[in-house]
């Protein structure tokens, strides 16, 4: 069987191939695709493979952007940690909805229905099983972290991050007090356990609180500047592709 993983976090899509091929050694891994443009030119020169494991949300933009620009007819098990593109997923020919992160139990489990479904089956009936177990197994939003220090675990409240960015494969935790906490996560499982109302992921290293953003400045290409209440090692820049959601979620979620 040929798999094509689209994911832009490179441990994430590491990981996720090696957990493909402990369930089934003879599955092929044709491509590991990061951005929407790459996917897009992707599926454009290939044939089709027998199944494609896709992240929504990628540094350049959401993927069903992809599905605007060239024609999949693949199956597709959509892997994210956010529950409210269920139904738009399956639009596409998604047979399955794996929540973020990933286990080996629910992993075997698509692909066990991969082999039993044809991807144009009815969806409905799918669409009402998978979110009846995203709900049984959804977890609720993070009100604490508990930061590793020394020989102690710090209870961390979610209301005093200010960022999050990435440095060496670590996640760092900013606060609003400038202080600095380092975590053992990726940014898309750390973005799993956040309110997404309250924190928004603006690039492949960043994930910034509402509340920290002081205003954001136009760049060239499209691009804008978002400048926080508190110093960043660098400027965050959001892609011209994901300006409007980034300011359709700053403008819903003002208080």
């Amino acid at each position: 069987m040929k798999v094509v993983i689209v994911e832009d976090e490179i441990v994430a899509a590491q990981n996720l191939e090696r957990m493909i091929q402990a369930v089934d050694g003879s599955m092929e891994i044709l491509a590991v695709l990061q951005s929407v443009e790459e996917s897009v030119e992707w599926f454009s020169l290939n044939a089709s493979p027998d199944v494609v494991f896709m992240d929504i949300h990628l540094a350049d933009g959401d993927v069903f952007s992809v599905f605007e620009q060239v024609e999949i007819l693949s199956p597709i098990i959509f892997t994210t940690a956010y529950d409210e593109y269920a139904l738009k997923a399956f639009e596409v020919n998604s047979i399955d909805y794996l929540l973020k992160p990933i286990n080996r139990q629910n992993l075997e489990k698509a692909l066990n229905k991969l082999t039993s479904l044809t991807s144009r089956q009815n969806n409905r009936e799918l669409v009402s099983q998978i979110m009846q177990s995203m709900h049984e197994s959804k977890i609720p939003y993070k009100r604490h972290f508990l930061i590793p220090n020394k020989d102690k675990l710090i209870p961390l409240p979610v209301d005093d991050i200010a960022y999050i960015y990435t440095e060496y494969k670590i996640a760092k935790i900013v606060c609003f007090n400038q202080k600095t906490f380092s975590l053992d996560s990726s940014l898309d499982e750390l973005m799993g356990q956040l309110n997404p109302a309250q924190f928004f992921r603006a690039n492949r290293q960043y994930i910034v609180s509402h509340r920290a953003i002081k205003d954001m400045s136009v760049w060239f290409g499209g691009k804008l500047a978002v400048n926080l209440s508190v110093e960043t090692p660098e400027r965050i820049m959001v892609s011209r592709a994901r300006n409007r959601d980034f300011k359709d979620w700053y403008m819903d979620n003002i208080l």
